[in-house]
């Protein structure tokens, strides 16, 4: 082992509890879900409108057919960061408020080393 001295300032880090695997597994799958660019500017689109908008209306928003766009809207969904309603054949998408708050709760849980009550919903 080297005996080189530590720099002056350095200390190790506090320890921080380990997440529970429900919780890491949520928010490993909400941070993939955000990981994609077409996904994060869907989210982005959807947060920005009034109420739930038709998946068909979104489609012309992107460079992807719709079923893309669905595989897409479904990842989300299953994030917890989109609502979806049906009205005969059609899917309305919406931003959860509950997703949000939860994705809101994520940067001050990190910054803080929260553990499970962080994401509680």
């Amino acid at each position: 082992m080297s005996s080189r001295t530590r720099p002056e300032g350095c200390c190790p880090p506090e320890p921080v509890p380990p997440l529970r695997a429900i919780e890491r597994d949520r928010w490993v799958a909400i941070f993939r879900a955000l990981g994609d660019p077409t996904r994060l500017e869907l989210l982005r689109l959807l947060g920005a409108q009034p109420g739930p908008t038709c998946a068909c209306d979104l489609v012309g928003h992107f460079a992807l057919g719709q079923p893309t766009i669905s595989h897409h809207l479904r990842i989300l969904r299953e994030a917890g960061l989109l609502t979806q309603s049906r009205v005969g054949i059609w899917s309305f998408y919406a931003c959860d408020p509950q997703g949000m708050a939860q994705l809101a709760r994520l940067a001050d849980a990190i910054s803080t080393g929260q553990s499970s009550t962080a994401l509680a919903r």
